[in-house]
This record gives C-alpha cells, sequence and structure tokens, in this order.
C-alpha cells in the first residue's frame, strides 16, 4: 500500500479517544471506550501494512541498530510512514495509561487534559508529567469522586 494513504490513515481513527480521554472524561462511555486495550488496534494495522511487506529491510535495521540503518529506514516513505503509525499506537496506549490511572486515583481531569495533549504532542515528554503528578499529587483512590 502507498505510503503516503498509510501515513493519512493513522491518527484519524486514534483522535476521538483522544477527545473521549480529554474533553468528556467523566463519562461513563469514556471508561468503557478507552478501558479496552484495543483502542489501539487500528494504527498498529497499519504499522502491520507498512512492516509486512517491508519486513526484510525492517529486520535488518532493528536486529543490529546501527544510527546509518535506521535513518535510512526513517528516512524511505514506508518507514516515515511504520515509525508514525508506531509512535500513534503506543502514544495512544500511554496516554490510555495515564488516562485510566489517574481516573483510579482521583486526579481531576483539568489536571490531566494538559497531561494528555502533553502525551499526544511528546509522549515521552508527556508520560514523564504524569509520573511527576503522579509523585506529587496524594492518591485518592477510594474517595467519592469529584472530578467529572
Amino acid at each position: 500500500m502507498n505510503a503516503e494513504v498509510l501515513f493519512a490513515l493513522t491518527f484519524p481513527p486514534a483522535l476521538p479517544f483522544w477527545l473521549l480521554m480529554i474533553l468528556a472524561p467523566g463519562w461513563e462511555w469514556t471508561r468503557r471506550i478507552v478501558g479496552s486495550p484495543l483502542i489501539v488496534v487500528p494504527p498498529l494495522l497499519v504499522y502491520a501494512l507498512a512492516v509486512l511487506p517491508e519486513l526484510g529491510t525492517v529486520l535488518a535495521a532493528v536486529s543490529n541498530p546501527q544510527l546509518a540503518g535506521v535513518a535510512a529506514l526513517l528516512g524511505s516513505p514506508i518507514g516515515a510512514a511504520a515509525g508514525w503509525a508506531h509512535v500513534i499506537a503506543f502514544d495512544l496506549f500511554v496516554g490510555r495509561w495515564c488516562y485510566l490511572d489517574a481516573r483510579e486515583r482521583g486526579i481531576h481531569p483539568l489536571v490531566m487534559a494538559p497531561v494528555l495533549v502533553l502525551t499526544i504532542l511528546l509522549a515521552p515528554l508527556g508520560l514523564l508529567a504524569y509520573l511527576a503528578l503522579r509523585a506529587a499529587l496524594p492518591d485518592r483512590a477510594g474517595e467519592p469522586s469529584r472530578a467529572g
């Protein structure tokens, strides 16, 4: 499949899950939907469509990673599309974990919204911010929720 098409197909299916976690965190359906790890399947399928036809090239680059080999792979259209799908899938998985963990700990959604936005844009920094927040705030698990 065309790398441009794969790239274009990656983020749109993930967007509704991000919107639910950020804009409707307390809605009963958000917890039910985001509670499933299957929400990451669409970008994972795009990843599979990008990687499987190029499996030999990809395995050569990742089994003995060298900067030049990884750069060449990611510098190709199909490598960039696969890399993007990888990033979107794992960012969503990390965001999902942060959302669910924050709900369990009673962290208010208004506190979590900027963390989740940061996670969409720069997931490692979003995860780092959430871990710092998690360490700094008391665990309110079991308390009646004041969160929306």
